[in-house]
C-alpha cells in the first residue's frame, strides 16, 4: 500500500488548484480547505456564511467518512472568515456539527480564494482503529 492515501469523497467539488480533498496517513486524516462548492463546482450559499459553513462542514464529514473516520475523531479545525462579522453565524452551525466533541481550532480573518466565498475549513482527524 502505498504510505498516503487520497481520499476522494463522494460529491466533492473540483479543487480548485493542484490538490487532493482528502489524504490519509500513518492513521490520520486530512482535509483540504474546504469551500462550499456542489461537485460540479458551483458555489453555494452565497451571501449566507451559516448556509456556506453546513455546506462545508458536511463535505468535511463525508471526507473524513470516506477516510474511515468520524466527526467525534477530529482534532483539529483551521476556520478561516472573510469577514469576522461572520462567527457567530458560522460557530452556530459549527455546534450542530461538534455539539459536545470539542476539537482544537482557530479562527482566522483573511480573505478567500474568490469573493463569494465567506467561509473556509480544513480538518485533521484520526482514523477510527478498525479503519486503520
Amino acid at each position: 500500500m502505498h504510505p498516503v492515501e487520497i481520499i476522494v469523497p463522494p460529491q466533492a467539488p473540483p479543487p480548485l488548484a493542484p490538490y487532493s480533498s482528502a489524504t490519509k496517513a500513518n492513521g490520520l486524516i486530512y482535509v483540504s480547505g474546504t469551500l462550499a462548492m456542489d461537485e460540479a463546482g458551483t458555489i453555494l450559499g452565497i451571501g449566507d456564511a451559516a448556509e456556506q459553513t453546513r455546506v462545508v462542514l458536511n463535505l468535511i464529514k463525508s471526507a473524513i467518512e470516506t477516510g474511515g473516520g468520524s466527526m467525534e475523531t477530529v482534532l483539529f479545525n483551521h476556520i478561516f472568515l472573510k469577514d469576522l462579522g461572520d462567527y457567530a453565524a458560522m460557530n452556530d452551525v459549527y455546534q450542530e456539527f461538534f455539539p459536545e466533541h470539542r476539537p482544537a481550532r482557530y479562527t482566522i480573518q483573511t480573505p478567500l480564494v474568490k469573493p463569494e466565498f465567506l467561509v473556509e475549513l480544513a480538518t485533521v482527524a484520526a482514523v477510527l482503529p478498525e479503519n486503520q
